[in-house]
């Protein structure tokens, strides 16, 4: 019996790219031989990115897409696409084409060979300007050298193959606020990985924004480790010894005769620890706030709309 392959895509504001990036995906998964569907969730886009969608998937009963009803960023729309994928894999790949579809038939290969999660290593980036190549370098150098997820690739991976028994591990995890390749790498399971060049987009605009990137700096290290907490309890025992030893040395002045004057030195002090206690509040306030995120136990994703699911689907290889 052939295997499934599900292809999962998350797309914003992707109009453009979806009919090339289907073209090519027919093209690939056809010469494979493999039974296969491609399950698009739209993340609540503001162009016609869902029609397109329906028009594909009334002609190919190999395509189903969704809607969601807010964005609610990549991360939880792949999650979505994950959590309604039939196969005995899947591929999540972005709906850009900078991630080729071609890449595929390496991940099937080391699939085939028994791992279990297969990252595609980004070898290289092309068009992407320094800064952003640099933010990312920076960010997994963060996951590797001080949450201490080492298996993640050091250049990043946006594209990456799991098997149906990490799938079905991974809908167990209810979390809202994740990374999922965070998430993916500490769950363990036989992983493996490959190297491929991340091109350019094809037409658009990225939607990966600044305030998405600090917010998925953020999600991925309060979720793994309680280092910055650790760090503020050092550093405030740090900053309370040398209080105690300032104390002492103004007492030492004061008693034989010679006080120490001034009040420029007695502001920076005060402005430093009310600093550093503002600045601990906010750490504290990051970790409680998604505390209180998932107490609230609110759905991670709300579908507002899909497309009819064929009965025909899966039945074919071509």
């Amino acid at each position: 019996m052939r295997p499934v392959i599900s292809i999962v895509t998350a797309a914003y504001n992707e109009a453009a790219n979806l009919p090339v990036l289907y073209q090519r995906l027919t093209e690939v998964l056809g010469s494979l031989g493999v039974t296969w569907e491609w399950v698009i969730v739209d993340d609540h886009s503001r162009d016609g990115t869902f029609d397109v969608i329906r028009r594909i998937a009334a002609t190919d009963p190999h395509v189903r897409g969704m809607r969601l009803a807010r964005n609610s960023g990549a991360h939880l729309a792949l999650t979505c696409g994950l959590n309604h994928c039939s196969g005995d894999c899947a591929v999540t790949m972005a709906a850009d084409l900078q991630d080729p579809p071609e890449t595929v038939v390496p991940l099937l290969e080391k699939w085939r060979t028994g791992a279990q999660v297969v990252w595609a290593a980004r070898a290289q980036r092309e068009g992407e300007k320094a800064s952003t190549i640099l933010f990312a370098r920076f960010y997994y150098w963060i996951m590797r050298a001080v949450v201490g997820l080492r298996e993640i690739p050091p250049t990043g991976a946006d594209l990456f193959l799991l098997d149906r028994r990490v799938i079905d591990a991974f809908r167990d995890f209810q979390e809202s606020n994740i990374s999922m390749l965070a998430l993916i790498t500490w769950m363990g399971f036989r992983q493996d990985s490959i190297e491929y060049v991340k091109q350019a987009r094809l037409h658009g605009a990225s939607g990966w924004t600044l305030k998405k990137k600090l917010k998925l700096v953020v999600d991925s290290v309060t979720s793994f480790t309680y280092l910055p907490i650790r760090m503020m309890s050092y550093l405030g025992f740090c900053v309370a010894l040398l209080g105690f030893l300032y104390a002492a040395f103004v007492a030492i002045h004061a008693l034989s005769g010679h006080p120490i004057q001034g009040w420029s030195s007695l502001m920076v002090a005060v402005l430093i620890i009310g600093g550093f206690q503002i600045l601990f509040m906010g750490v504290l306030g990051e970790y409680i706030w998604r505390t209180l995120d998932e107490t609230r136990r609110r759905p991670r994703f709300l579908i507002e709309d899909a497309t009819p699911r064929s009965e025909s689907a899966n039945q074919s290889g071509s």
